[in-house]
């Protein structure tokens, strides 16, 4: 197997560099990760001659325009283009090329704003996503419909999984357009340097799951290795899981010994309330897997982010 992975330097490409080179790769196994130092993936020619460049029998697709609750307002027209883009010219290279399965990332945003919960993989196209992210949820939404449409017409083996908030070492810790956990990081990193109040945007009662990138890239191991259905999978800690934007600023605070004063500003958007994602689909197939504590995670990516503040993305 040679296996290309895109937006290989981002989180969760790190993450599975990571858990591969750490014994969990097979002695069959050619793993190739890139960047977007190597190939504009907006670009149909670009992508075509990395395909025919590494020549991969398998591609983990995990390239994107990606950001946090306030890039994604500004910006929606941006991440619709840019990652519809993105996603053709990688399935459709994959598709010319002969690659045997692809793995893409969605994410959970992509769910109907308005819906019941908890949400699970046969919902996906039953309404519109939140109005905040639209265009990234949209472009995402339709990798789901171009696998269908190239195992329908071509029986290509194009599979998607659906990770609920990832967060680890990596991560892009930007205050203004990074995710909820990194940013509140990075805030707590600098107002323990500064000795100052940390400030949490919002009212701190939204509800997420967070999965720990090193517990995802196990995950999507598993998924190349086997799992064979076109249908995407959610890949989350469980229901009882779910913690509060409050709960993980404090499980930060803790992390890092900060002992300021905690303040919520409310004037700030607090997004979707929850998402809340069922993993019964994940634990019908693996329902011995072992998921890193939320706090030991917690403390570990806080750990990596001081000890590689200068070079981390922020």
């Amino acid at each position: 197997k040679r296996i290309l992975v895109t937006g290989g330097t981002g989180l969760v490409g790190k993450a599975i560099e990571k858990v591969v080179a750490d014994g969990e790769g097979r002695p069959d196994e050619e793993w190739i990760f890139v960047s977007s130092r190597d190939a504009d993936l907006t670009s149909a020619t670009e992508t075509k001659a990395l395909f025919e460049q590494h020549k991969p029998t398998h591609v983990i697709h995990l390239a994107a325009m990606v950001g946090g609750l306030f890039k994604n307002i500004r910006y929606n027209l941006d991440f619709w283009r840019r990652n519809i883009h993105i996603n053709d010219n990688v399935l459709h290279s994959a598709y010319e090329t002969g690659v045997q399965k692809v793995v893409s990332c969605l994410s959970t945003c992509i769910f109907p704003d308005k819906t019941t919960y908890p949400i699970d993989e046969t919902m996906i196209h039953n309404g519109p996503p939140h109005s905040s992210n639209f265009g990234y949820s949209y472009a995402k939404r339709m990798i789901d419909i171009q696998n269908r449409g190239y195992f329908e017409q071509h029986g290509c083996r194009f599979t998607a999984v659906i990770p609920t908030n990832v967060f680890g070492p990596h991560d892009n810790f930007n205050i203004e357009d990074g995710h909820v956990l990194p940013g509140l990081i990075h805030k707590v990193y600098l107002a323990k340097q500064n000795g100052s109040a940390l400030t949490v945007w919002g009212t701190g009662k939204p509800r997420r799951q967070f999965i720990y990138s090193l517990d995802l890239a196990r995950l999507f191991l598993w998924v190349l290795r086997e799992y064979n259905e076109v249908e995407p999978i959610i890949l989350s800690v469980g229901e009882e899981d779910e913690v509060s934007i409050r709960e993980a600023a404090e499980a930060i605070v803790e992390a890092m010994d900060f002992r300021g004063e905690l303040l919520f500003d409310t004037t700030k958007a607090d997004g979707q309330f929850k998402k809340t994602a069922s993993n019964a689909k994940l634990r019908h197939y693996l329902s011995g897997f072992q998921f890193t504590p939320f706090r030991q995670a917690v403390k570990e990516t806080c750990t990596w982010f001081s000890t590689n503040y200068a070079n981390a993305r922020k």
